[in-house]
C-alpha cells in the first residue's frame, strides 16, 4: 500500500519591520532610501579616444540620483553641492550599459550625505565588432562616491512633518 505525502506548509514571510517612531532625530547614520538608474551611454558621449566617455558623465548620472532621491524623501530636487571622494575605478565607454545607485547614509537637518555606485552590466565589444557587445556576469564597479545634497528648509520640515 502506498501512502501519499501531503507537502509541508509554506513558511510564512518574514513580518515587516515596525514603522519609526514619529519622534525621529534630526539626524540618522542608518542606510536610508536608494534608487537606482540604469542607462545606456551612447555613441555620441565618446569624449576621448578608443570611445573612451568623461568621468563627468558618471558624475552627471550622480547627480541625477541624487535628484531622485531627494524628490522621493522630501519632495524637492534638492541641490547636489559637493563630493567628499570620487574613485574611479573602470573605464567606461559608448555602448555601455550602467547602473548607478545612490543610497542616503546620513539624513541630517537639511543636508543629505549620500553613497554612489555605478556598475557596467553590459560592455561594448568594439574589437568583436562595431555593434558587439556582452553581459557581464558580474557587474564591473566603474566608480564610487559620496556626495551631499541640500533641501531647502521649508522642504525639509515639510517631509518631517509628513514622514
Amino acid at each position: 500500500m502506498t501512502t501519499a505525502r501531503t507537502p509541508a506548509p509554506p513558511t510564512p514571510p518574514p513580518a515587516a519591520p515596525a514603522p519609526a517612531p514619529a519622534s525621529e532625530p534630526a539626524a540618522t547614520d542608518e542606510a536610508g532610501p536608494s534608487v537606482t538608474l540604469r542607462v545606456r551611454i551612447g555613441a555620441g558621449e565618446a569624449h576621448y579616444g578608443g570611445e573612451l566617455v568623461a568621468g563627468a558623465r558618471v558624475l552627471e548620472l550622480f547627480g541625477d540620483v541624487a535628484t531622485y532621491l531627494t524628490i522621493r524623501t522630501d519632495g524637492d530636487e534638492g541641490l547636489l553641492t559637493g563630493y567628499s571622494s570620487v574613485d574611479f575605478t573602470a573605464p567606461v565607454r559608448a555602448g555601455d550599459f550602467l547602473e548607478v545607485t545612490g543610497t542616503v547614509r546620513h539624513r541630517g537637518r537639511l543636508r543629505r550625505t549620500i553613497a554612489f555606485e555605478a556598475r557596467k552590466v553590459v560592455a561594448a565589444r568594439y574589437e568583436e565588432g562595431a555593434s558587439s557587445a556582452v553581459v557581464l556576469t558580474e557587474p564591473q564597479v566603474v566608480c564610487r562616491a559620496t556626495g551631499t545634497s541640500v533641501v531647502p528648509v521649508a522642504k525639509a520640515r515639510a517631509a518631517r512633518r509628513a514622514g
